[in-house]
């Protein structure tokens, strides 16, 4: 049996591969150099083409570019009226600001648990969750596989609750041959280093509210009137009002380059993704016994695939998922961990003191290591990280 790198076998893999490293090449350069030669640094007429090019390709009304998915999601739950004290009902099986913006707005986080396929949040468990304090649900798109959004939002209309989706992971993912973001909600992408496009640092929200779109923009600049970001340009108008207190969530051009060149390579980039996904199902097949794979996409729902996340079946295994992720960088292999379920959290546990089991969601939140799945990888990346992570199985195997 051949030895894992960490007990002195041969690593996998000579240079090490980096855990979604975003895919760069010379006309996002390029176009960051052109805004830099145009003297117009921030919020100006790239961030316009940009949301205006994003909201094309979702087939939305009107797109925000933000500085991250996390003003996003503040902003849906401020401006669709979230006041202290209202309940979110949320899954524990994400990233913190998906839950530490319900904290920023004063309101409470409910956590529902999530399905034991998708690990997305379970339609069923959001029922019995809804009090008359209940405002909004906000469903995230665990790796890029839509959640079950029509049922999701049949709950919503009977409660009259507010959805806000949660689409970091899920640019160019579709539910019912619709991208998500296109629909009734309010959706929130993330332009994140890592993520399927990326500005670096930024995000979009999408909605086709046309009230909820303009307020959503005043409070993203200081709560400064329509088009202030103009006012620098020729032509612009010099003066403004202070609508409301609003923040300093805008985008700015460097990003927006960056993103529009990332936008057109997207559907590129995911059918990549796609592919290498198959291949790690393919080849992981005949490992049933020690993993569990993520599902694929069906009928209904088109995975972004943003994440490839495998599940360790401790119980076969005499390796701890800490130990697994050691020794795949030990191979050298970068991976993530998809998630560190936000309920156990100390500030979390402090404050709610939260005593309701979750278990589908501590059971994965336990178990699950993300793989490389990007493309800056190439096919043969793929292969070593199969090769690498086949031996530490069958070498810690019961």
């Amino acid at each position: 049996m051949e030895k894992p790198a960490i007990v002195g076998g041969k690593p996998a893999r000579e240079e090490y591969l980096i855990f979604g490293k975003p895919d760069i090449g010379k006309e996002e350069i390029d176009g960051v150099i052109k805004v830099l030669k145009s003297g117009w640094l921030s919020t100006g007429p790239k961030v316009k083409e940009l949301e205006e090019e994003f909201a094309k390709y979702i087939g939305c009304k009107h797109a925000i570019a933000l500085n991250s998915c996390t003003s996003a999601l503040h902003l849906s739950l401020l401006c669709s009226g979230v006041l202290p004290g209202d309940e979110v009902i949320v899954p524990s099986m994400t990233f913190a600001a998906t839950v530490n913006v319900i904290e920023h707005v004063g309101a409470i986080p409910v956590f529902a648990d999530i399905q034991e396929d998708t690990y997305n949040i379970d339609p069923s468990k959001i029922t019995e969750l809804i009090t008359k304090k209940t405002k909004a649900i906000i469903p995230v798109h665990f790796g890029g596989l839509p959640c079950d959004i029509d049922e999701i939002n049949s709950i919503a209309d009977e409660h009259n609750l507010v959805v806000i989706e949660d689409a970091a992971h899920a640019v160019g993912a579709e539910y019912k041959s619709n991208k998500i973001g296109s629909g009734p909600n309010i959706a929130a992408f993330s332009f994140y280093a890592t993520k399927n496009m990326t500005s670096g640092e930024g995000g979009m929200l999408t909605t086709n509210d046309d009230e909820l779109s303009e307020k959503i923009r005043i409070y993203s600049l200081h709560g400064l009137s329509k088009h202030a970001w103009e006012r620098f340009s020729k032509g612009g108008k010099k003066t403004y009002e202070v609508i409301c207190p609003g923040y300093k969530y805008n985008m700015q051009d460097l990003n927006a380059a960056i993103a529009l060149c990332q936008l057109k390579k997207l559907d590129l980039f995911n059918s990549i993704r796609a592919k290498y996904a198959q291949i790690y199902l393919k080849e992981f097949e005949e490992e049933s016994d020690f993993i569990h794979l993520p599902p694929g996409s069906t009928n209904t729902k088109k995975s972004s695939w943003h994440l490839f996340p495998i599940l360790l079946k401790l119980e076969k295994l005499s390796i701890s998922k800490e130990m697994f992720i050691t020794a795949l960088e030990k191979e050298n292999i970068g991976t993530g961990v998809h998630y560190h379920a936000i309920h156990l959290q100390p500030y979390y546990q402090k404050k709610y003191k939260i005593r309701k089991p979750l278990n589908r969601t501590c059971y994965v939140s336990e178990r699950t290591v993300s793989l490389p799945l990007q493309t800056s990888m190439s096919e043969d990346d793929v292969y070593t990280v199969i090769d690498a992570v086949k031996k530490i199985l069958h070498y810690y195997k019961k």
